[in-house]
């Protein structure tokens, strides 16, 4: 079982911390407040960050919560659960009668890795219908993918979905967008909000823009409208 603990001025800003370093989204994880925040004497003296526990929901738990049909994703019953590989290979599986029944040429190859993520790239032709509009329906495919894997493996699974290698295309398009816009706020010295990411998009745009000194990012706003904003320090 996964969990962190980590701080920020606000709760929200703490389970956005912890939501950076799981790699996860919102909905994958249950969180306990272990510190409310206080502003203390005039703001300053005595001040306390807030501070949660956050803990990646086991793969039972957010299949049962999932909204998808039950006699599709019911947890199967433990002496029907499998290994990881096994699981992995089911869930590609799933993937390749997924992508046979949109009539698609594609090839399907599983790597793991250096974080123990499994990274699913196909490649083919003609795959835009597969990416979908900013690569909605590529990640409407990896949420099913991965309740695949969960469904048949105790330990939690973090499978990455990949396209034509549309996730790096999209990532060095996000750092270039947060690259202008970092720029724009020390220059005018305004905050800008950017328009509602996914879970692991927000955190490309905060990782990359850790390492300028004159802005800071946090994550406002609810699922699936959660965004990032970018503030002058």
């Amino acid at each position: 079982m996964k969990r962190v603990v980590t701080t920020g001025k606000t709760v929200e800003e703490a389970i956005q911390v912890a939501l950076d370093k799981l790699g996860v989204s919102e909905d994958q994880i249950d969180v306990r407040v272990l510190t409310k925040p206080s502003r203390g004497l005039f703001g300053l003296i005595g001040s306390r960050e807030a501070e949660i526990e956050a803990v990646v929901k086991e793969a039972e738990q957010a299949i049962e919560t999932a909204d998808l049909k039950p006699e599709v994703f019911d947890p199967l019953p433990d002496d029907q659960i499998v290994d990881v590989s096994v699981a992995v290979e089911r869930a590609e599986q799933f993937l390749n009668d997924l992508v046979r029944s949109m009539n698609l040429n594609a090839q399907i190859t599983v790597r793991q890795d250096k974080d123990g993520f499994y990274l699913f790239e196909i490649e083919g032709g003609q795959l835009g219908i597969l990416i979908g509009k900013r690569g909605q329906t590529l990640d409407a495919v990896q949420y099913l993918v991965n309740l695949v894997a969960n469904k048949h493996s105790k330990s939690f699974l973090r499978i990455i979905l990949d396209a034509e290698g549309y996730r790096q295309r999209r990532k060095e398009t996000l750092e270039r967008l947060a690259d202008r816009l970092a720029k724009q706020v020390i220059r005018e010295r305004k905050e800008i909000e950017l328009e509602p990411m996914p879970a692991h998009e927000r955190k490309v745009i905060h990782t990359y823009l850790q390492g300028y000194k004159q802005v800071g990012t946090r994550s406002v706003g609810e699922e699936p409208n959660r965004k990032v904003t970018i503030f002058p320090k």
